[in-house]
């Protein structure tokens, strides 16, 4: 039986999922998960933070290896991850870890390349909302301090994974999209790399999803207890590329929350928004799958809530998610919404004094008891969701009906439910694991073990994974009519 595996390095965790893909069904297996936890190293000046890549590289192919030996034929692989990170590299060496996008050294960049380009020309060239992580202002921040003078090379973390599988570099497309580097047809912006002070060569060229890397190296291979007949190939290697690519949803009425540690809240068009309002509300237009463009905005997922565990843990408390949020739909009334896209919520550290600190400021109720604190933060989530795609109906101009949750936040049920009643439409929860399918599916389609477009891909994924559907509860307040009928300036 043949089959194919996904590497999917998410920012809290990695995981290598096995997947048969017959006629009609698509049946997921995870092989092995194991943390991605970043790494805090003193550079002399200050500590930075990293990524453990080599570590999550040995991690995956343990995990590939196991994969061969539950496979009776494990035709390809592909690896998906994170955007914006990246490795620099000197003759084909990686020139220390990653940073991390969390890592605070970023400041200088956005100002060195905001006092080259107006933020507002940036966006008519590649039409991508303003984070101050995205990898041109990363790789702003290594050209002030010398590192970028020691690399001749910069491969994006999916493409330096498949890089040391196989030897071959690459640049996939969707994850090319979120560096700010690409201009909005989709190839490198020469012109703009030479203002900016990054060699116009420093990526290597773009490729589309589906594209055949080779065959695993033999030392690889033999290593870890692979065939070198498994080939690898690029997927929507951005995760969310690949997790809306698995949405069964009819893109011409409905948005999508993809919703992991960060939430991406869009629609899917196929060409895409630069106006200035769209400029204005941070929106972003990325390549997805097929030809795609995924305009969405980032808004904070559920880190909130990881983090507010983390610390409640690190207080000495026991902290069951599901007890909590059960606690937690029983709190009257609910909460005053926090502003979750306040900076102070991105660091990670003590997140629930820093939410207690932000109702405080303002003389709203503070939220003391876990419970609380838990009710707090899921009502705000629900409401940045609800006008994430509110906003992205009215600047696009889909008439959206129905909302989409996939990943590890459509298994939270108050979450979804509140986020239906401040859309006052349907929402859809699931697949939980949209990212590892839509992997795994452009990978089947690229070697030929299955056929069909985007919608057919789709299709599969709703036959085999049907959706948790969310009402909107009538006793909130909340608008119930269809939104966004007007068109957006384009």
């Amino acid at each position: 039986m043949s089959q194919v595996a996904a590497i999917d390095l998410g920012a809290s965790s990695g995981r290598v999922m096995l997947a048969d893909i017959g006629d009609q069904r698509i049946e997921l297996e995870q092989v092995i998960r194991f943390p991605n936890d970043p790494v805090h190293l003193w550079n002399g000046h200050r500590t930075a933070l990293h990524w453990d890549v080599p570590g999550l590289f040995g991690q995956a192919c343990a995990g590939l290896g196991e994969a061969a030996r539950h496979s009776d034929h494990l035709v390809a692989v592909a690896v998906d991850s994170w955007a914006v990170d990246y490795g620099l590299l000197r003759d084909g060496a990686l020139v220390g870890l990653p940073h991390h996008y969390r890592d605070d050294r970023c400041a200088d960049g956005v100002t060195a390349v905001h006092g080259q380009i107006d933020p507002s020309e940036l966006y008519r060239r590649n039409g991508i909302q303003f984070l101050p992580f995205t990898t041109l202002y990363q790789l702003a921040a290594e050209r002030l301090s010398g590192a970028l003078d020691l690399a001749d090379r910069a491969l994006l973390i999916p493409d330096l994974i498949g890089y040391w599988l196989t030897g071959r570099q690459v640049t996939e497309r969707t994850n090319a999209s979120t560096t700010g580097l690409l201009d909005t047809d989709g190839r490198w912006d020469s012109e703009l790399c030479e203002l900016l002070g990054v060699p116009s060569d420093l990526f290597p060229g773009v490729v589309d999803p589906g594209t055949p890397l080779g065959p695993v190296l033999t030392e690889i291979a033999d290593a870890y207890g692979l065939d070198t007949a498994t080939s690898v190939t690029t997927t929507a290697s951005h995760d969310t590329a690949s997790a809306v690519a698995a949405i069964p949803m009819d893109a011409s009425s409905a948005a999508y929350i993809s919703c992991g540690t960060w939430a991406l809240v869009g629609v899917e068009l196929t060409s895409p928004v630069l106006s200035e309002a769209s400029r204005q509300a941070n929106f972003t237009n990325e390549a997805g799958a097929d030809g795609r463009i995924r305009y969405l905005h980032n808004v904070m997922g559920l880190w909130l809530l990881s983090e507010t565990l983390r610390q409640f843990e690190r207080d000495g408390h026991r902290a069951d998610l599901s007890e909590l949020l059960a606690q937690a739909a029983d709190v009257p009334g609910g909460f005053d919404v926090f502003d979750t896209a306040d900076p102070r919520f991105a660091p990670p550290g003590d997140i629930p004094a820093r939410i207690r600190d932000w109702y405080d400021e303002r003389g709203l109720v503070v939220p003391m008891t876990k419970p609380e604190l838990i009710r707090a933060i899921i009502e705000s989530l629900a409401a940045a969701f609800a006008e994430g795609v509110r906003r992205a109906s009215e600047l696009s101009g889909v008439p959206v009906r129905t909302a989409h949750i996939v990943g590890g936040g459509s298994q939270n049920r108050l979450l979804c439910q509140l986020t239906a009643d401040r859309l006052g439409m349907p929402v859809l929860a699931g697949p939980v694991e949209a990212t590892a399918l839509g992997n795994v599916l452009i990978t089947a389609r690229a070697h030929g073990l299955i056929t069909g477009d985007l919608e057919s891909l789709r299709h599969r994924v709703g036959a085999s994974f049907p959706a948790q559907r969310y009402l909107p509860r009538a006793s909130r307040d909340k608008p119930r009519t269809i939104i966004g009928a007007g068109k957006a300036s384009q």
